[in-house]
């Protein structure tokens, strides 16, 4: 790991612009410290391109030195993040490809044009519950009402969790994301989680229905052999948490970049400029994902003037990949529907460990954000922006409510 003194990331996530554009000045592969643990990290579009898709860099934690050193220990607040079951998440390769495979056939394009009617059955159902909250000018959090419940929904039901169940998953993930969490509270909400898929797993062992974890552990045909038990764990608890997590950023970052650009807005509303190229541009410049956790050196790797050690930890900060002048020019910093450039991000990341879900969260965005104008176009903030902020979790860009007026 280089000397230089690593860029600590605010754990509170206080002046997030700020953060990224005083990360952006540390260059394009600098060190940060993570809650107390250094790392490499990426803000330049063409390092990480090339590093997502270097084969040197795995992720398996067994590869991280600061880990078989007993450094890093279940005591970091972001261990979770990190050490996690055998999944499709943290193998690569052949392996990778095996554990990839039954969900990419689940949301293969065909697959996710049958969910269309769901999901826009979902937002119609959701804006009603929406319009009651905001009746007679009441102000009603966005979040909470809309963009939390309609990706957990589809989620939940994509992998036949239990729409009860959603509540005390949110309250889970809350706390699990949160660096306010005390350690050992957030150990225990892993225990939970844990325990929670995987009595999810084995009620579908024994009994498989309609739904991807049940693919996950039959024979089949197309997919050929079922995961293991732990690995259908593995698989289901991340795409849960991911599924979710980065549709409701999605959808609350894009409304509140286009209340705060009126003249924006109107060119979309009036059909100059179509979602697809607005959604593209929120997950450019406010992406769901800050700081993407974590790969690790299986040799020493020369980038430039730089060597990222053998067993050295990389993250990739996707917001501040999302700003690179070299691709998206001087106006990086701003938000432009119009923007060229709009869809050359790596929100979503890049290479083998391309989100799988991605596809899914820009449908259901593009289902979701006209609906939501259509029926409010009058919609506007509650609050001044400045009074809004982000919750203090490190890795995502997170909104803490979008406080908003229907008419």
């Amino acid at each position: 790991m280089s000397s230089q003194c690593p860029f600590a990331i605010d754990p509170m996530v206080g002046d997030l612009d700020g953060e990224t554009a005083r990360l952006r000045a540390q260059g394009p592969l600098t060190t940060i410290d993570l809650l107390g643990v250094p790392a490499w990290t990426v803000t330049d579009h063409a390092i990480a391109r090339q590093l997502t898709t270097d084969t040197r860099l795995v992720k398996d934690i067994n590869a991280w030195k600061l880990y078989t050193d007993g450094v890093v220990t279940d005591q970091w607040p972001l261990i979770g993040m990190v050490d996690v079951d055998r999944s499709m998440f943290n193998v690569d390769g052949a392996e990778h490809r095996r554990l990839r495979l039954k969900t990419a056939q689940a949301l293969a394009p065909r697959r996710l044009e049958e969910l269309r009617p769901s999901i826009e059955r979902l937002t119609a159902e959701l804006l009603d519950d929406l319009e009651a909250a905001g009746a007679d000018g009441t102000p009603v959090d966005l979040k909470a009402v809309f963009a939390y419940p309609l990706p957990m929904r589809v989620v939940g039901d994509l992998m036949g969790v239990a729409r009860e169940d959603h509540a005390q998953l949110l309250d889970w993930y809350k706390k699990f994301f949160s660096v306010m969490t005390p350690q050992d509270e957030r150990l225990r909400v892993i225990g939970d989680l844990d325990v929670y898929f995987t009595d999810q797993v084995r009620r579908k062992i024994a009994n498989p229905g309609d739904d991807l974890t049940s693919a996950f552990v039959v024979a089949d045909a197309e997919g050929g052999e079922p995961l293991t038990e732990e690995e259908a764990i593995g698989n289901i608890k991340a795409l849960v948490a991911a599924g979710h997590e980065t549709t409701v950023s999605l959808i609350v970052n894009t409304v509140r970049a286009l209340l705060n650009e009126p003249e924006q807005l109107a060119k979309v509303l009036a059909g100059d400029v179509e979602w697809k190229q607005v959604i593209e541009e929120s997950l450019r410049w406010d992406g769901p994902v800050s700081h993407l956790l974590m790969r690790f050196a299986t040799e020493d790797i020369t980038v430039g003037d730089t060597v990222i050690a053998k067993g050295d930890g990389v993250v990739m900060s996707y917001r501040a990949i999302g700003r690179d002048t070299a691709v998206h020019g001087d106006t990086a910093d701003e938000f432009d529907v119009t923007r060229p450039t709009a869809n050359r991000h790596l929100a979503f990341g890049y290479g083998p460990h391309i989100c799988p879900g991605a596809a899914l969260s820009r449908l259901e965005a593009a289902i979701a954000l006209p609906a939501l104008f259509a029926r409010f176009p009058n919609l506007r903030l509650a609050v001044p922006d400045s009074e809004l902020g982000n919750l203090p979790v490190l890795t995502q860009n997170d909104l803490a409510a979008l406080p908003i007026i229907l008419n």
